[in-house]
């Protein structure tokens, strides 16, 4: 839509092609439904890719003070909390409903429910066929996202398409998804959110994140896993062994942990190892890590050795855990991978066949959480919509 709305403005006479009954259902679940469609802190350090420099150049040509611009001439107002932009009503409908009646007003042509099987060069111009008509075009651009969140319209058919003008699709798995862990006893945590630093520790990579740690049925979850997973997936893609390390008290350096253990000796006397232990962390976990340290929550904390005490405390600043795997592309955000941007121009053309564009999830590029990758979306549609109607090309 975003580079639908840029063409037209130029112009052009656009047609967009929806495979679902309505245009932009994926925006609807962005942001927990409040859709963070951007940020002011933007950087390249904020993405995944092989190319940083032409990524720079892409975000120096759009930009997020752009994209605010973009927005508001569509009538959407926005507002900005630590640099995270959101629509003023916090409803991602809003954002959805802009970008539907900018297109509308435009005069922009949709057809719907219109799945794309093939797509390939014809007297001068593209044809592009679906199951029940054909259509000739001058130029395409192919916005048909990643894998990610598939019952929304991005099932990776855009990356067979992608492979049917020759592209080479970098390999691809999901992002911004929540982890599972081999360990069983998460059933007895699931629920519990607590800040950590959570460490990725597999062959020579060592990653750090920090944040709000949300533990599930079968992991673990929140922003910074989130942040990790993408980089987890392909460690594991690789039969890496994947540990992860959490320290749930990270304000806390070791020697000021011993310090607060001795200080708490004399709540020892007459009390169970669940007393002693009460209102360090959540009493979900500190009755797991009781457990883990093999000891009873009923046993005397007087009675407990020393090293035993030290066990348990231990499990609060250095948790392990192991990954063996995510969730599924239905609860990523977005994918990683995709076509390689070699196989692309600056403007988004394909290095494959001449006059088509490829934009947004459907390249090897993918952001941090933040808003970084609806920005990425506008921008590379913006980019595109423009450049599918530069006459000096």
């Amino acid at each position: 839509m975003a580079a639908a709305i840029t063409a037209v403005r130029r112009g052009a006479e656009v047609t967009i092609l929806e495979g679902g009954e309505r245009l932009g259902r994926k925006i609807l679940s962005t942001g927990n439904g409040k859709c963070n469609l951007g940020n002011r802190n933007l950087s390249v350090q904020d993405y995944y890719t092989s190319y940083p420099k032409r990524m720079e150049s892409w975000l120096n040509a759009i930009s997020t003070t752009d994209v605010i611009d973009f927005f508001r001439e569509l009538g959407l107002l926005i507002k900005e909390k630590n640099g995270y932009l959101y629509p003023l009503s916090e409803q991602a409908s809003s954002v959805l409903d802009v970008l539907r009646f900018g297109v509308k007003e435009l005069g922009v042509e949709i057809v719907t429910e219109c799945k794309i099987r093939y797509i390939r060069k014809e007297n001068g111009g593209i044809r592009i066929e679906s199951a029940d008509r054909s259509y000739l075009f001058d130029k395409v651009i192919l916005a048909c996202g990643g894998k990610a969140a598939p019952k929304t319209g991005s099932d990776g058919s855009g990356f067979k398409l992608a492979k049917q003008i020759g592209h080479s699709i970098a390999p691809t798995v999901p992002a911004l998804v929540q982890l599972q862990c081999e360990e069983e006893y998460f059933k007895a945590v699931a629920g519990v959110r607590t800040e950590a630093m959570i460490t990725i520790r597999s062959g020579g990579a060592n990653l750090c994140e920090r944040g709000e740690l949300q533990l599930t049925q079968q992991g673990i979850s929140g922003i910074p896993v989130f942040q990790l997973s993408r980089n987890v997936n392909y460690l594991l893609r690789e039969k890496e062994r994947v540990e992860a390390v959490i320290d749930l008290l990270p304000d806390l350096s070791r020697e000021e942990w011993e310090r607060i253990m001795m200080s708490r000796s004399i709540l020892l006397r007459g009390r169970t190892l669940e007393e002693y232990f009460t209102g360090i962390l959540n009493k979900k976990l500190m009755l797991l890590f009781i457990k883990l340290a093999g000891l009873k929550a009923t046993d005397a904390a007087d009675n407990t050795s020393r090293e035993a005490l030290s066990r348990v405390f231990s499990y609060c600043k250095e948790w392990r855990v192991h990954i063996i795997g995510s969730n599924s592309y239905e609860s990523a955000q977005v994918t990683a991978g995709g076509v390689r941007l070699e196989e692309i121009s600056d403007t988004f053309e394909s290095g494959k066949m001449q006059g088509v564009y490829l934009i947004g999830e459907m390249l090897d590029v993918d952001g941090r959480c933040g808003g970084y990758n609806l920005h990425w979306a506008w921008c590379s549609g913006i980019i595109a919509g423009r450049a599918v109607t530069d006459t000096e090309r």
